[in-house]
Parts: C-alpha cells; structure tokens; sequence
C-alpha cells in the first residue's frame, strides 16, 4: 500500500495539470452530490416545518351550495353546519381521527391596558392539537373548560403583546364584546405562512360551548357552524400516494378517499347527492404535503442524476490517466516481472494507485461540500427551507458512488497492466 501511495504521488507530480484535470471531476462530482443532496433535504424538512406551523394533516370543510337534485330536494340549496354533523362524524367515520368544530366572528376585545378589534374562534379542545396551538406560557384548553363553558381563553403573541404590552398575560382578565373572560395561556410566536383566517399570533381562541353561548355569529342561523376541522388517521395519510399514481385522470379530478368518505356521511344526514362535490368544501393539507413531497423527491432524484454523470465523467478521467501511467511504465512492469514479480502483484499495485487517486479526490471533495454547506447554514434562510442539510443516507451514498467509481476506474487499468507479456514490455519503446 505505501508504495502505491507513493507511486501515485510521483504520477501527479509528473502530470501536474492532466492529473489536477481529473481529480476535479471526481471532487465536483462529489460536492455535487452533497450540495444538491443537502438543498433538496432543506427543502423538504422547511416545507414540513411550515406546513406543521398550521397543522399537520388538517382537514377544513366548509358548508357549500348543491349542485344536483337528491331525495326530493331542488338543487342550489345551500348548506349549514351544525354541532349535529359533528356528532355524526364522529359516530359514522372510520378515517377520522380528530375533529372539531368551529365558530369565528370578529369582536372588540377589551384589557386594562388596551383594546383591540380582533377574531375570536371557539373551539373544541382538539382543536389545539389539529392546528398546532402550542403555549410559551400558562395551559391549553381542556374538556373540563368545555363541559362547563368557562370563560377562558387563550390569546396568540401579538394579541397578547397588543392587549398587555410586555406584562404577563396568563391570569389578566380581558371583556370580550363586553363580557369577562379570564386570559389562561398566551401562543408562542408561530412563523406561519398560511391560513384561512388570519395568522393565529393575532388570534383569541375560547371554548366552543362558550362561544355558542356568549357569541353566535349574528350572520348565521342560531346554532350554525363557521366550518368544521377534521384530521384522518395516519393509515389514511399514508394511502394518498395510491390514490394519486393510480388515478386515471388528472390530479384536479381525484375524488380523495378522506374527502369522500366525509362528504357521504354529510350527505346521507342533510339529504344530498354523495356525488355532488359542490356540496361541502374541503381543504386538506396533506395533499399539499404529498405534492410538494413528490416535488421535492424528483428534485432530489434529478439532483442525483446530475451528480452521479459528474462524477462518472472524473471516473473516466482517473482510468484515462491510469491507463496512460501504465503505457508510460511499460518498461518497468517487464522488468518487473522478468525480476519475478507475479500477475497479481502488478494488478493490485495499480489498482491500489487508480483506488488512491480516486479516494483522494473523493476525500477532498466530501470536505469541500460539507464545509459549502455549513458556510451556506451561517446564512439567514427563508422559511421553506431549513439550510443545508447533509443526512447520513446521503453521506453514506455519495461514499458509496465513489467506492463504486473508484473501483471501476481502476480495474481496466490494473488489468492491461496485468495481462502485458513481460518480453514484449521489455521490448516497448515510447
């Protein structure tokens, strides 16, 4: 091994610019299958990331208008969510896992220290689970707060900053249109990039049966819903890749199993067609997670590719040069073997220098892209992507890419230097 080593230094040194020439193409390969690994990695952990601010799997269904006629009812009429459909979501569904319903409407909100026009959103406890209502102080709803209808609330970061300025929340008292509820809990401050009311920093959130009670919507019918937010189990989650490569037509026109089964059970209990689409809406973010998943794995296969040409064409070089050296040592390896070195000795010695070249580039290589990467991370990032992150599947394909390459760009090489008769090495001229 040590007279490999150092007979591949003497090679570089001979050949300064041809070798310089294609240990960059094994080195470029290398880095660019970390770099464009570790992007499509940062992408899709900051999508998660993004997405799981909201939620993570929500589901939003809104009451809509029919569309066609079903069991003597005329179509275009439209509909109402009640805590009735909660209940028989529940009880019929066998997809969902979490679900609750949802009263919004706009109210003036009052501190001792200031006042805010703000929206209020009542409620069930799993509500907070659906869409992420995590605390930096004080305590969540629970179903206690529920059952009894307590006057408690929990208010976003910027609500809470409006209202009491730097003082802590929890335990301050706030009138909300007029009447007293007691602060329990202030939201952390999310980075949230979507919603379909507003950022939750600048929320106040209260039990539903207590905003059934102290603030219907004055635009809906008494006992009428805002919408209703359900979550599937991850069995569902995890069959959406079926749905969607065993569709027949485009994308847009998947009737979703999740979707589906909610609107069946909808439409058997407000008497519509289970076909009319047009009936409830839904919002499900999961299938926003799949496409962008799908994205971003393409991205990543692509990136791959791209990679992998770069670093068979440094492949190619390294055996070039390899075979080159063994044309110009055409003389040693006859004395060499007229000396009674074996076939073996001669094959292992250049397959051991065309390994060397190879891992030494390689080597170089996996040390420029992970300090690319880390150099990239000390950089501010944008919220969909997490910086570059280099995981140890990747790490342990791109060694594995460069064993592979190694290997093939040294064993032609090793072997024509192997298969030379020792007479007729002797008798070679340059």
């Amino acid at each position: 091994m040590r007279e490999a080593v150092i007979q591949s230094f003497e090679n570089l040194r001979a050949n300064k610019l041809r070798s310089f020439l294609t240990m960059f193409g094994i080195l470029w390969g290398i880095v660019s299958i970390v770099l464009l690994g570790a992007m499509s990695e940062g992408f899709r952990r900051g999508n998660d990331q993004v997405l799981a601010e909201f939620g993570k799997n929500v589901g939003i269904v809104w009451p809509g208008r029919t569309s066609l006629q079903a069991g003597g009812e005329r179509a275009g009429r439209a509909l109402r969510f009640s805590y009735d459909d909660v209940e028989v979501l529940k009880a019929q569904s066998r997809m969902l896992r979490l679900i609750s319903p949802e009263i919004q409407r706009g109210a003036q909100v009052k501190s001792a220290y200031n006042a805010a026009a703000v929206q209020v959103h009542g409620v069930e406890p799993p509500y907070q689970e659906i869409r992420t209502i995590e605390l930096d102080a004080g305590r969540l709803m629970n179903w206690e707060d529920e059952r009894a209808a307590r006057r408690v609330a929990i208010v976003g970061a910027d609500m809470a900053k409006q209202l009491f300025g730097t003082r802590h929340p929890v335990g301050e008292t706030i009138t909300i249109n007029g009447l007293g509820y007691t602060v329990v809990g202030r939201i952390r401050r999310k980075t949230q990039d979507s919603s379909y009311s507003g950022p939750d920093n600048n929320k106040i959130f209260v039990p539903f049966a207590t905003m059934r009670r102290d603030l219907p919507r004055p635009d809906l019918p008494d006992g009428a819903l805002s919408q209703i937010l359900v979550q599937p189990h991850d069995w569902v989650i995890a069959d959406l890749p079926r749905s969607l490569d065993t569709r027949t037509g485009r994308v847009e026109e998947i009737d979703w199993p999740f979707e589906r089964e909610l609107r069946g059970i909808l439409a058997r209990h407000k008497k519509f067609d289970p076909d009319d689409r047009e009936a409830i809406a839904m919002w499900d973010t999961s299938l926003s997670t799949l496409m962008f998943g799908r994205i971003v794995t393409n991205m990543g296969r692509f990136f791959t590719i791209v990679g992998l040409v770069t670093l068979a064409l440094g492949g190619i070089g390294v055996m070039n040069i390899m075979l080159i050296a063994v044309r110009d040592r055409t003389r040693e390896i006859g004395v060499r073997k007229a000396l009674g070195a074996t076939t073996r000795a001669i094959e292992r010695q250049f397959f051991l220098e065309g390994l060397f070249l190879t891992a030494l580039a390689g080597g170089s290589g996996l040390a420029v892209g992970f300090g690319l990467c880390a150099l990239i991370n000390l950089a501010p990032m944008p919220d969909r992507f997490s910086g570059m992150v280099v995981t140890p599947g990747a790490a342990v394909f791109a060694l594995g890419a460069l064993t592979l390459v190694g290997l093939a760009a040294s064993l032609l090489p090793a072997r024509r230097a192997a298969q030379l008769p020792p007479t007729e090495a002797l008798r070679y001229e340059m």
